[in-house]
């Protein structure tokens, strides 16, 4: 078995309401970045976990985000990479 270290980038869906995300539109829009066309606040999540394999790493933390990590209903998740620990 093999140490892996899973970063996952979770956000609200598109046509989901983000305050967040509005909040900081808002202000960068004030601070004169006009051209910020829209931002989504979400979480990063690192999960360290061990493996087989690269394959058998990310299949692992793709079942996490369906069952935990992310609401299927409301989020989007992007397994952002699997790099040995």
């Amino acid at each position: 078995m093999t140490r892996f270290r899973c970063a996952v980038h979770i956000v609200p869906r598109r046509g989901i309401l983000d305050p967040q995300g509005k909040a900081v539109s808002d202000a960068l829009h004030s601070l004169g970045f006009a051209d910020v066309s829209d931002v989504r606040v979400g979480r990063y999540v690192v999960v360290d976990t061990t493996a087989d394999s690269e394959e058998a790493a990310r299949a692992t933390v793709k079942a996490m985000c369906e069952k935990l990590l992310a609401n299927p209903v409301t989020e989007d998740y992007d397994i952002a990479s699997v790099e040995r620990a």
